[in-house]
């Protein structure tokens, strides 16, 4: 559904501003970093030492399969320190998510950082959200190709939605090498520098224990885990919510409100998808701390209730239903 919002004079994003900081929940919070950190990455080193334990294996398959885990949980890690959420200075947080980016999973932090600082000015909006999927925009398929290959992936969008999404990983690395090779700067080759440390470090170790098919199959799982996982925990985030016009104009609030989805459960939920479950809190408060946005909710729903803005919450699984329907609803129709 593409909208243009009409201003709601209730609710000032200032007064919850305020409660907020007053709250102390825009402090940092060092201790939970420390030890989140510490232990995401030692899991994932574990992982490392369990495949060498395991040796040439296929049970080293489930390895990759937690591996897979363990890169997307580095990959919320990342997020944090690219919203500054974690260390007290910019450059901090920016040196210790180029460790975690771009040496421990591959991914280039210099391209995402900017990528995703733009989906936060504008989720959502037409033209400007670099995030917006066009096949989830009403009227998209106007001009889309009708013949061969291109056609089929129009047609059978929603039944393709999850199978594509292994590829999701494939693409980040792809762009983010783009964007390195294009720059050709000194930030540009640092970045290139731990990414080839990484690829380096990651091949030298699945090839001296495994044999080249084993390897080949360990590699196929893990960054498809990773993938999948990854695709899973940002998807429900703003896809199948309002679509903004590209010369709509409203206040923040509304803005980051009525495109944004959070999505309910428990603790294990929130640990799951990284805090991202609370998409609202943290669009609305892009610095606040992970373990923050949870105390945040009650004063975010109240306000975002009594302004007239909507508190949209729904299930993961009612949340993929949402998004399928809205694909099989866009998708081109046979010729």
């Amino acid at each position: 559904m593409t909208a243009t919002f009409i201003e709601s004079t209730h609710g000032d994003f200032r007064v919850l501003a305020n409660q907020v900081r007053q709250a102390g929940l825009l402090d940092r919070r060092s201790a939970y970093y420390v030890v989140k950190i510490g232990c995401t990455v030692l899991a994932f080193a574990l992982g490392w030492v369990g495949l060498y334990l395991v040796g040439d294996s296929w049970s080293t398959l489930g390895i990759a399969a937690f591996l897979g885990l363990m890169f997307t949980q580095l990959g919320f890690v990342g997020h944090d320190l690219g919203h500054l959420q974690v260390c007290r200075t910019r450059r901090a947080n920016w040196l210790l998510g180029l460790g975690v980016g771009n040496a421990l999973i591959g991914l280039s932090f210099g391209w995402w950082v900017p990528k995703h600082s733009q989906h936060h000015a504008t989720p959502n909006q037409l033209g400007l959200d670099p995030d917006l999927d066009a096949a989830l925009v009403p009227g998209a398929n106007v001009g889309k190709p009708t013949r061969g290959i291109a056609a089929a992936f129009a047609r059978w969008q929603a039944w393709l939605f999850f199978p594509l999404m292994l590829l999701r990983s494939v693409g980040l690395h792809f762009y983010g090498i783009q964007r390195l090779v294009r720059n050709r700067d000194r930030a540009a080759a640092v970045e290139g520098s731990l990414i080839a440390l990484h690829v380096a470090l990651y091949l030298t170790i699945v090839l001296w224990v495994l044999s080249p098919l084993k390897a080949l199959a360990f590699i196929a799982v893990q960054q498809a885990i990773f993938s999948v996982y990854l695709g899973c925990s940002f998807a429900p985030n703003h896809k199948a919510m309002p679509i903004i016009e590209r010369d709509a104009e409203m206040s923040f609030a509304r803005r980051q409100v009525t495109t944004s989805r959070n999505i309910t459960g428990g603790p294990l939920t929130n640990f799951m998808l990284g805090g991202l479950n609370y998409q609202i809190e943290h669009h609305l408060f892009p610095s606040m701390p992970r373990p923050n946005l949870a105390r945040a909710q009650r004063l975010v729903r109240a306000f975002c209730i009594e302004g007239g803005l909507g508190y949209c919450e729904d299930t993961m699984v009612a949340t993929f239903h949402q998004v399928l329907r809205q694909l099989q609803a866009n998708a081109v129709p046979a010729a």
